[in-house]
């Protein structure tokens, strides 16, 4: 599994909880299922940058 799948799995996991939070009251879960959408979907951005970066590195490295 990837980190971008963990980041993904991680948002689904909180988007679930928001929205059960919403229904047992305890605060707007619509607002935070998409504010925690829309981090792990920045943070996979990153992770998917930094994985490509490292793989240019190798490359980079052993192009010799």
């Amino acid at each position: 599994m990837g980190i971008a799948d963990q980041f993904k799995d991680k948002a689904k996991d909180l988007a679930d909880q928001a929205q059960k939070e919403a229904k047992d009251g305890k605060g707007d879960g619509s607002n935070r299922s998409q504010d925690a959408s829309e981090r792990a979907s920045g943070a996979s951005e990153q992770a998917r940058d930094k994985a490509r970066g490292a793989a240019d590195d190798v490359r980079g490295r052993f192009d010799r």
